[in-house]
């Protein structure tokens, strides 16, 4: 290779490349070569470091086990690989990487070395912020993982485990869509989430997801995209907030301002909802929806012989009964007083008054040490019948009077009922 080309090339290096003599005294080896990226990197001129030795550039941060290392490898014509800190002419202070390497004639005599250095000071401040990122993402109160383009996780910090209960082993490489489904959001959730995601938008919304242990949590959840320069989606970051208490103080609201205290069951106003809502569907539906009303027997003398107290722990035992007899898809109310109404979507006339009798039987099978037994008496009404559900309760109202009037403790079907049976009466045969 020409010697001018070889020049022309650590000249316009842009590593700082430095060439010194191989004399190790006292003094230490003279730098006999510079390029100008040595000199930018130094502050130091060429003239001004022809002849001195690399000392020039230690200082106090200098680590003396590194330099020791150095002269060790030196000596025994070992290449060197290290870092250090050195001090540029205006005393400042930078990080270089360097590899010096002995040059041997054709003795095999050492006659130079020749190091091949890098300023990395900005490189380690990227990596130590890197660092500091990463714990302060992992000391974060919210609940953060990072995923690739392909949505799968390649960092979840703390918060994330003692939420979801995964820790990070069990999640990594693993896509958090099918770990956290819960199955409480449709499909159209999750297809406006990729659309917001593919138009590069931030998608935020309160997702319910499931733990590891499979109960389900409620957080404020974001998820948005990251790109690089070419605008192309590299990963995938997800920020989310447990907002369980608040769910949980909502619900208690909720339940408040529907649930009768004494019963915990639906209050009139709540009661009357669920049954606009029974009635809606049946006539979306084409099925029939039934309602019964249930009063308790003879309530006002429990009051009257026993007070308050016992006739509120009646109330109750009866409202339970009542609850433990039903669907889940039933709405059960109190109504008013001692009186309850059931609302049964999708049940016909016969099916009601099978259900109306079983309540009747086990009420009457319960005692209570004080008051003794407790029996009831129910109307059954099936809708719609061509009217609104306001007609069908007062038709299941005019059969639970006609089982008043017929002797209590029985059930009696709307005489307006489907089937045309008048009255449909169930009970003892004679009044208690």
């Amino acid at each position: 290779m020409p010697a001018g080309l070889l020049e022309t090339a650590l000249s316009q290096a842009y590593n700082a490349i430095v060439l010194t003599d191989a004399d190790l005294g006292a003094g230490g080896c003279k730098i006999l070569y510079c390029n100008p990226a040595f000199c930018r990197m130094t502050g130091y001129t060429a003239a001004e470091l022809m002849g001195q030795t690399p000392r020039i550039l230690q200082g106090p941060l200098t680590d003396p086990a590194v330099l020791q290392r150095l002269r060790a490898c030196l000596a025994s014509g070992q290449p060197f690989e290290g870092r250090a800190i050195n001090y540029r002419k205006d005393g400042s202070s930078y990080h270089v990487e360097w590899i010096t390497s002995p040059i041997f004639n054709d003795l095999g005599q050492i006659t130079h070395y020749i190091s091949i250095q890098q300023d990395i000071t900005q490189l380690l401040q990227a990596q130590k912020m890197q660092a500091l990122m990463g714990l302060a993402l992992d000391a974060a109160p919210s609940s953060v993982f990072i995923t690739d383009a392909q949505q799968r996780v390649m960092y979840a910090n703390r918060a994330f485990a003692a939420l979801s209960g995964y820790a990070q082993a069990d999640i990594l490489g693993k896509k958090p869509g099918q770990l956290l489904h819960s199955g409480v959001h449709d499909a159209d959730f999750y297809q406006s989430l990729q659309s917001s995601l593919e138009r590069g938008q931030t998608f935020k919304a309160a997702f319910t997801n499931r733990r590891k242990d499979g109960s389900l949590y409620h957080c404020e959840q974001s998820v948005a995209a990251l790109h690089d320069a070419a605008g192309q989606t590299t990963h995938y970051v997800s920020v989310a907030t447990d907002v369980g208490h608040f769910v949980a103080r909502e619900q208690a609201l909720q339940n408040l301002a529907c649930r009768d205290p004494l019963t915990s069951l639906l209050n009139r106003r709540a009661g009357e909802e669920a049954l606009q809502r029974c009635h809606a569907a049946a006539q979306v539906s084409g099925q029939a929806y039934a309602v019964i009303m249930a009063d308790i027997d003879r309530f006002k003398r429990v009051n009257d012989l026993h007070g308050h107290a016992a006739g509120d722990r009646i109330i109750a035992a009866v409202a339970q009964q009542l609850s433990q007899s039903v669907r889940s898809t039933d709405a059960v109310v109190r109504w008013g007083g001692e009186e309850f109404l059931i609302a049964l979507p999708g049940l016909g006339l016969p099916a009601a008054l099978e259900l109306a009798e079983r309540i009747r039987l086990a009420v009457a099978d319960c005692h209570d040490a004080e008051v003794g037994r407790v029996t009831l008496s129910l109307g059954v009404a099936a809708g719609p019948a061509g009217g609104t559900e306001i007609d069908t309760v007062k038709r299941a109202d005019q059969a639970l009077y006609a089982a008043k009037q017929q002797g209590r403790n029985r059930v009696v079907a709307d005489c307006a009922a489907p089937d045309g049976r008048p009255g449909n009466i169930s009970g003892p045969a004679s009044p208690t």
